[in-house]
């Protein structure tokens, strides 16, 4: 056998072995007993499915059915909420572009603030939009959700925030289908699906 004959047989070993090796530590990455994000769990005041993104057991303030509006600290909330739901909802932050949990996500039922639970979108508001995040052309009802101009980054935009909480949602722009004409461009990270039973 030639020494290239020889290299090339070793460099097949391990490859083999890297493979067996990534293929071992994937399996044991799914197996650390930590539940998916997309655990499907039963919401019992609403009887509802719901598509869970976070835990809310230990969150006080959680309703689907409860619309009285909230004046919850920051300092409570950040005890509360998972870190990238905080960052989103109350540092007005922005998840990437067509990463989002939903942005391409089709179901039947209600989108609601991973907050506190408020509905927001009911799912035939939702739409496909070019943006990178779930868009909807309407709330569930007028008083879901809150405006106030946002002038960040030399624009002038409407920002959308919980109509319960004060969570920071997205935006809503005026190039949205009829009938509204509205797109409401949501953070998947603020949003939690319902589905119906």
């Amino acid at each position: 056998m030639s020494p290239e004959q020889i290299g090339m047989k070793h460099m097949q070993r391990i490859s083999t072995i890297t493979l067996a090796a990534a293929i071992f530590l994937v399996g044991c990455q799914r197996s650390t007993g930590q539940p998916p994000n997309t655990n499907m769990t039963m919401d019992t005041k609403a009887g509802m499915d719901t598509m869970s993104q976070y835990d809310h057991s230990n969150n006080p303030y959680y309703s689907h059915t409860d619309t009285t509006k909230l004046n919850v600290p920051l300092s409570e909330w950040k005890k509360l909420l998972p870190e990238d739901l905080y960052y989103i909802a109350f540092e007005k932050g922005t998840e990437r572009a067509f990463t989002g949990k939903y942005w391409e996500f089709d179901g039947i039922g209600t989108y609601a603030c991973a907050v506190c639970g408020n509905v927001l979108f009911q799912a035939d508001s939702k739409f496909a939009s070019s943006c990178g995040w779930p868009s909807f052309f309407q709330p569930e009802r007028k008083d879901a959700i809150i405006y106030h101009e946002d002038r960040t980054f030399g624009m002038v935009r409407t920002e959308t925030m919980c109509g319960r909480c004060g969570a920071h949602l997205g935006h809503v722009f005026e190039d949205g289908p009829k009938p509204t004409g509205l797109r409401y461009c949501i953070n998947s990270v603020s949003l939690e699906f319902i589905g119906k039973k």
